[in-house]
């Protein structure tokens, strides 16, 4: 008995409220004596369990059983003792609205609908007129608010899954994030750490000269310095990374490398919008990565130039290429970035690798934005 409820927890105290109605048949059953008062108060009881049992967890079958009961109760009650108890409809009218498949739900309806009219002309053939046009207005709410019910119900439905979607997507932004961070963290730290590693063989191979090693410790140093500084701006979302910006950091992990760069940006654009350039720039970055790590290259090449299309950056080594190996994370994250500007990508594997990285550039004019 501990754990008992009248009815289920997560309906509130709405089907409490609603016992409320029943006052008003109890009151005329009170009226009554003998048999009549004693099968009054069963048919009350019995019309009170079926109420509770329709908020219970129960099959289809059950659920029609217990409102032809209440159905049958109300018709009781209007035919042998007041017709102000076709009151009782309410209750049962608003459990027709909770029936979800919509050919069941039309078909109950039209049945409980043409019990009702029944029941308003035998009210009508019995008591009258004045009793009858009393009644009207309520046998039309009767009749009518199975759809209203339905109706609210499938709005609360359509609230309860917008919920669940939106903490979908909270969670998918959650996880995209989680990825976006690690990205960049890769490409921005990965290039960095890359670079402090080949200073650090440096200083092994002029180990006998102080001055040297002197020279590369303090260039190792102003390279931490960057990379924390680094990590703070990417902490905080704050860090863009331009063309200029990553040519100079390209050249200078390149050099460090022993491999000879080269680079003809004489037309460098202007029109790039902060989020291009901060993608191109990581591309950057991420392609001088790949070549210091993977290619065996001694020479690389960087074209920046526009034409009819927008922006064209190309970089070329003379490694070992990647044949017909599949793409790592590193290129697949380079492609990934540049789909969100509508950039595109393509890798040659001949005489080592070419990378062409294509963006498109808009040009904001009085007449509106046009692309080049």
């Amino acid at each position: 008995m501990k754990n008992f409820r009248l009815f289920p927890k997560r309906f509130g105290f709405i089907p409490h409220i609603f016992l409320v109605y029943l006052v008003i048949p109890l009151y005329q059953v009170n009226n009554e004596v003998g048999v009549k008062a004693v099968i009054g108060y069963g048919l009350l009881l019995l019309f009170f369990i079926s109420y509770r049992q329709c908020y219970q967890p129960i099959r289809l079958r059950e659920f029609y059983a217990w409102l032809s009961i209440q159905v049958a109760v109300t018709i009781a009650f209007v035919v042998f003792y007041d017709p102000y108890s076709i009151f009782l409809a309410f209750y049962t009218s608003n459990f027709i609205g909770w029936i979800n498949d919509k050919k069941q739900f039309k078909g109950t309806w039209i049945v409980f609908a043409s019990i009702i009219l029944v029941c308003a002309g035998w009210i009508l053939f019995q008591h009258g007129i004045a009793s009858f046009t009393s009644l009207l207005p309520f046998l039309v709410v009767i009749i009518l608010s199975p759809y209203g019910i339905r109706h609210m119900n499938e709005r609360m439905e359509l609230k309860n899954q917008l919920n669940e979607a939106n903490e979908q997507i909270k969670t998918l932004i959650k996880q995209e994030e989680r990825v976006r961070i690690a990205r960049d963290l890769h490409d921005t730290l990965g290039h960095t750490l890359s670079l402090i590693t080949l200073q650090s063989q440096v200083i092994q191979r002029v180990a006998s000269d102080p001055e040297k090693v002197k020279m590369e410790a303090k260039g190792i140093e102003q390279t931490s310095r960057s990379a924390l500084q680094q990590v703070r701006e990417l902490v905080s979302d704050m860090r863009v990374s331009t063309i200029e910006e990553e040519l100079a950091h390209m050249e200078q992990i390149l050099g460090a490398a022993t491999i000879e760069f080269q680079c003809n940006a004489m037309d460098m654009p202007t029109e790039l919008s902060p989020l291009q350039q901060n993608i191109a720039g990581m591309c950057l970055r991420e392609a001088s990565t790949n070549i210091v790590k993977h290619s065996k290259a001694s020479a690389c090449s960087v074209t920046v130039k526009k034409d009819t299309t927008g922006l064209i950056i190309r970089i070329h080594d003379n490694g070992t290429g990647i044949a017909d190996r599949p793409w790592g994370n590193g290129l697949k994250g380079m492609s990934e970035r540049l789909s969100l500007i509508e950039g595109e990508m393509e890798v040659e594997s001949e005489l080592g690798t070419a990378i062409t990285i294509s963006i498109p550039i808009v040009v904001k004019t009085k007449e509106g934005a046009i692309a080049l």
